[in-house]
């Protein structure tokens, strides 16, 4: 029923978060959503803007696939619906309450091609051991990347996880203010031998980084 009167008007609940603040459940023409005060954070624009960098991936290779900031679960059913990617995914969500929600609201839960971690991805990169072939970067509170995920430490240890024939595909949204610091990234990126790709104004809204091995 809320499906259908979605198309009428929005139906919205809410829930609270230490992290995110005021999260919202929202049905809106027929598809449910979640979104924190001011951005999307699952299953609306973030999903396009998603499977617009998962299109530049050859997932034919891929093997294993780590997401850090898995929200609401939405790229977990880009890869699965969209790609047919039915191999090994690792998820990583600082936010008990957004896996709660993965789970009740979009029926995202661990199985045995699908393990999820409630932890900190700072913290997560720096002592998992285990190689991957495509990292998914994920990371922002509301509109903003923290500063710690932009810093050269972090991405040292995310590089160290991707494996000899992986690629990494990072979600920067950023506020203007920190558009220094994601364009002195991205040059450091360069320096790593990858091919690092920019794409501006993914859906009108986000920038997209994808890094391949040269």
């Amino acid at each position: 029923m809320k499906q259908l009167l979605s198309y009428i008007l929005p139906i919205t609940k809410t829930v609270e978060s230490k992290y995110s603040g005021t999260l919202e459940i929202t049905w809106h023409n027929g598809k449910k959503h979640l979104n924190s005060k001011n951005a999307n954070y699952s299953y609306g624009s973030l999903q396009r803007i998603l499977k617009y960098g998962l299109d530049k991936i050859n997932l034919s290779q891929i093997d294993t696939v780590l997401i850090l900031g898995m929200g609401g679960g939405s790229v977990i059913e880009t890869l699965r619906q969209d790609f047919n990617y039915s191999k090994s995914i690792t998820a990583v969500e600082i936010d008990p309450i957004i896996i709660e929600i993965a789970n009740t609201e979009f029926g995202i839960s661990e199985n045995e091609n699908l393990k999820i971690h409630c932890a900190d991805a700072l913290e997560f990169v720096k002592y998992t051991t285990k190689k991957f072939d495509l990292i998914i970067v994920d990371l922002y509170i509301d509109l903003s990347v923290p500063s710690q995920f932009l810093s050269e430490t972090f991405w040292d240890d995310i590089l160290k996880l991707k494996s000899s024939k992986g690629d990494i595909i990072f979600n920067a949204s950023v506020k203007n203010s920190k558009n220094k610091t994601l364009k002195q990234l991205i040059e450091y990126l360069k320096t790593k031998i990858y091919k690092v790709e920019v794409f501006e104004k993914v859906n009108n809204t986000n920038t997209l980084v994808v890094l391949k091995r040269l």
